[in-house]
């Protein structure tokens, strides 16, 4: 296949780009690096099927040739960067979701969305099924990305209902490991990189609140099982394993041997208080479940962390 992925110098954009290729298909990747990093795509520069271009996706996409599949990673996706960039953050969702469907219609290609446990909220059913229909305040801080991702899931499925495009929807939980950055706000890499600097690791709130933690390459494998097959409602790809964030904290102090402990600070707006996936659809339509469990997906990210810090790098 000849497929391309927006997003591909991101944290998971990148990591999907690789499995494509190591599948022996070809990628065409765009970003813009307002978040993607140069560094993540280095390796795969050197790829006879990888080619890449730096692009808005907000923009009308040409692509000459064939194409099978357009999937849609672009945008911020953690917390300090969609409420650091609102607007880049709903217009990637909303004009750039539209234009890489555009792109999908006119090639007859496959389109999958990369969408977000954010679709759900602050949720009131717990685990979260993907017949639930979220508690997302519309006009709060959190609300740029989790209403982009709302309008990115309509636009897709209105593509699929009234253009007949054949279209995937993965919701993402919580995921983490290599090519994550030091500084994007997202708790493991948080309190990784603060443990390594032996500095106290930041906890908002009181730390019961809870989160599912998936290791990227499980992560990933879901993903690409999801794009082959046949089924265009969405799907939620995480890891059931529930812990609460003191509990990741004091693990992540364990195997860093990080000595400066816990610090307190208030709990943002609109903080989810859980978040679970139910992924019986995934076992049951995939034959997908996680592999990797938080301990030994910490050692895999605490192992790429040290060496960045160590070596005075940044990411």
């Amino acid at each position: 296949m000849r497929v391309l992925i927006t997003g591909a110098a991101g944290f998971l954009g990148s990591h999907l780009a690789e499995r494509f290729l190591a599948e022996g298909h070809e990628v065409v990747g765009l970003d813009n690096f307002i978040t993607g990093s140069p560094e993540n795509i280095a390796q795969l520069l050197a790829s006879e099927g990888f080619s890449f271009y730096r692009y808005d996706v907000t923009e009308f996409i040409y692509l000459a040739g064939e194409l099978d599949g357009v999937l849609h990673f672009a945008s911020p996706a953690s917390p300090i960067d969609y409420l650091k960039l609102p607007i880049q953050t709903l217009k990637v969702g909303s004009l750039g979701t539209h234009k890489a469907l555009g792109l999908a219609k006119d090639k007859g290609a496959r389109f999958l969305l990369a969408s977000s446990s954010e679709v759900y909220g602050d949720p009131t059913i717990h685990p979260q099924p993907e017949s639930y229909w979220g508690n997302v305040n519309p006009v709060g801080p959190r609300g740029v990305y989790d209403e982009a991702k709302r309008f990115a899931e309509a636009l897709t499925m209105a593509y699929h209902r009234y253009h007949g495009v054949d279209t995937r929807i993965v919701r993402i939980f919580n995921t983490f490991g290599p090519r994550m950055r030091q500084h994007d706000g997202r708790v493991v890499s948080n309190f990784i990189v603060q443990a390594l600097h032996g500095e106290p690791l930041t906890i908002y709130g009181d730390g019961s609140q809870t989160r599912s933690f998936c290791y990227v390459d499980d992560l990933i494998e879901g993903i690409y099982r999801l794009f082959n097959a046949d089924h265009s409602d969405p799907v939620n790809i995480g890891n059931p394993a529930e812990f609460t964030i003191t509990q990741l904290a004091e693990l992540v102090l364990e195997l860093t041997g990080g000595t400066g402990g816990l610090e307190y600070r208030p709990l943002p707006e609109d903080d989810p208080k859980v978040r679970q996936p139910e992924i019986a659809v995934a076992r049951e339509l995939l034959g997908w479940e996680p592999k990797i469990e938080l301990r030994q997906g910490l050692q895999k990210t605490i192992d790429y962390f040290s060496g960045i810090v160590k070596g005075g790098a940044s990411c």
